[in-house]
């Protein structure tokens, strides 16, 4: 607890929270510890590696490639007028940003339990900052999928961008924000109990990308999928998500209103669920881990 000159409590540290809290004053105050700890994440990514921040352009870059060969060559599935690669790339480039802040979250009680018990601070914070951080490392791999694009675009191939639509793009990071640090803080609180989780995460992350229409278009889904599977691909707001931006950016594939919609809904009930059992978690984690 602190006490100000006039002997009132500043705040108090007590196991007795709220259903939902976020309180922004209590963060604000610890804004400092906050950009320390995305400055460490971003720091220690890149130390002792041999190629640095190259690989967070290397990794798309092959992925892409991989999809093209096996999806598009192989599997023949059609991009429209859009090259296959580019088609990729797009989305990959939005699904990396997920999947580094889903795998960044999912640990948070587990690997911080040593700071988590010598001091306090507002333990969301933790969660924050990888979201934060893994920003820098979307911005590099986003430089690089323009790159192509001019490099596409001075080829002669086919690109309309409509600039309306790219006052969208702070939505649907702001989604893949919302829905990564829900199901991170949630999946985090739950490893505190079951730690053969961390396990499963890296798994149900590949499988959640074929799942979420990263490597083919929705429409492809449709029309060679089960009934049943492309359902599930269509109610899986990731896919709404990756069919918009990859619209926004190529103009291909549909844009609904109304999906993205649901999806935004969908982000804000997960963040909201994944809230409140973290908080719920921060009561007695210490105890468990």
């Amino acid at each position: 607890m602190v006490k100000t000159a006039d002997d009132n409590w500043l705040y108090v540290i007590s196991h007795k929270r709220k259903l939902i809290e976020l309180n922004f004053t209590e963060i604000w105050r610890y804004k400092d510890l906050l950009f320390l700890f995305v400055k460490r994440d971003i720091i220690t990514a890149y130390k002792q590696t041999i190629l640095g921040p190259l690989w967070y352009i290397i990794q798309p870059l092959f992925t892409s490639v991989i999809f093209t060969l096996i999806f598009n060559n192989l599997g023949q599935i059609k991009t429209g007028d859009i090259n296959p690669f580019l088609f990729n790339l797009t989305g990959i480039t939005l699904w990396n940003y997920f999947k580094q802040c889903l795998t960044g979250t999912s640990s948070t009680f587990t690997k911080n339990q040593n700071i988590f018990g010598k001091v306090y601070f507002p333990r969301v914070i933790m969660p924050m900052a990888v979201t934060i951080s893994n920003l820098v490392k979307f911005g590099i791999q986003l430089l690089v999928l323009i790159g192509f694009y001019i490099y596409y675009l001075l080829r002669g191939d086919t690109l309309v961008l409509e600039p309306q639509y790219l006052l969208l793009f702070p939505i649907y990071v702001l989604m893949m924000a919302l829905f990564s640090l829900g199901l991170g803080m949630l999946l985090s609180a739950m490893t505190t109990k079951y730690r053969d989780l961390t396990v499963l995460v890296s798994f149900g992350v590949q499988l959640l990308m074929y799942l979420s229409a990263v490597p083919y278009p929705l429409e492809e889904a449709r029309a060679k999928f089960p009934p049943m599977v492309a359902n599930l691909v269509e109610l899986n707001p990731l896919s709404q998500i990756i069919e918009g931006f990859r619209f926004m950016v190529l103009n291909v594939g549909q844009f609904e209103m109304d999906k993205l919609l649901y999806s935004f809904i969908i982000c804000i009930l997960l963040f909201l669920f994944g809230l409140i059992v973290f908080n719920k978690t921060e009561q007695s984690f210490i105890d468990t881990v």
